[in-house]
């Protein structure tokens, strides 16, 4: 299993921002984790990076407990955050290889892999660019890269289409759908035609609790469409 979370829960205060969840991803799955705005979808999200610790439960990635083994799980792991924080200054080429030294390549093997996941997420025309010349949706790309640089087992992405226009919307779905061939790969969104698009699977959380989960043929039974399935849920 190269996701396992059970029984999570994260309290602030008297506020329980995620609330007794559990479910599973398996090796090779995109799953969309799907819910409103303030749902628990990112709370979720910093656990299983280990960027925030869980009032209650345990999360697994790759095998590893991420409080036990917080290391492991992080070189086992691509994480592009809902707000994408990338060095401006810096180049495209030269970003991968700052992020790929702190994975522990180094020399000939960087240069290689620096260049494959160039191409791999299409940035070959702007890799000579500083990051803050790039649109929206190349800076996406960048992101993306980032998160692909060290080859991990399981890409977790932050709603990482908000913000971009229709074309870069489906340059950025068929990336994630060709690197999710051999990855696991989770993401959040509130936009039901993303899921569609590219998820084998759906988990819908609302305030906190998972309100559903199944694949999208098994959530639209009735004859209803998975837009219709996800108003019910989260209203």
């Amino acid at each position: 299993m190269s996701i396992k979370i059970q029984n999570l829960s994260k309290v602030y205060g008297t506020q329980r921002a995620v609330d007794d969840i559990s479910f599973e991803v398996t090796k090779g799955e995109i799953v969309g984790f799907l819910g409103p705005n303030g749902a628990g979808k990112s709370t979720t999200m910093k656990i299983l990076t280990g960027y925030l610790p869980a009032t209650n439960g345990s999360v697994e990635v790759n095998g590893f407990d991420v409080k036990a083994s917080p290391m492991q799980v992080k070189s086992s792991i691509g994480y592009l955050p809902e707000h994408n924080p990338l060095y401006l200054d810096m180049y495209v080429r030269e970003l991968l290889e700052f992020a790929g030294s702190l994975y522990g390549l180094k020399g000939k093997t960087l240069q290689i892999k620096v260049a494959e996941t160039i191409e791999m997420v299409g940035l070959g025309l702007e890799k000579h660019k500083k990051i803050g010349q790039l649109s929206k949706g190349y800076r996406q790309r960048v992101g993306l890269a980032q998160a692909l640089i060290h080859n991990p087992d399981v890409l977790i992405l932050d709603e990482p289409t908000t913000g971009l226009d229709p074309n870069q919307l489906v340059e950025i779905r068929d990336l994630i759908k060709s690197v999710g061939k051999n990855k696991t790969v989770i993401f959040s969104t509130h936009i039901m035609q993303e899921v569609e698009a590219i998820c084998d699977r759906a988990v819908i959380i609302n305030r906190g609790k998972i309100v559903a989960n199944g694949t999208l043929s098994e959530l639209k039974q009735g004859g209803k469409g998975i837009e219709d399935v996800f108003r019910e849920l989260t209203t």
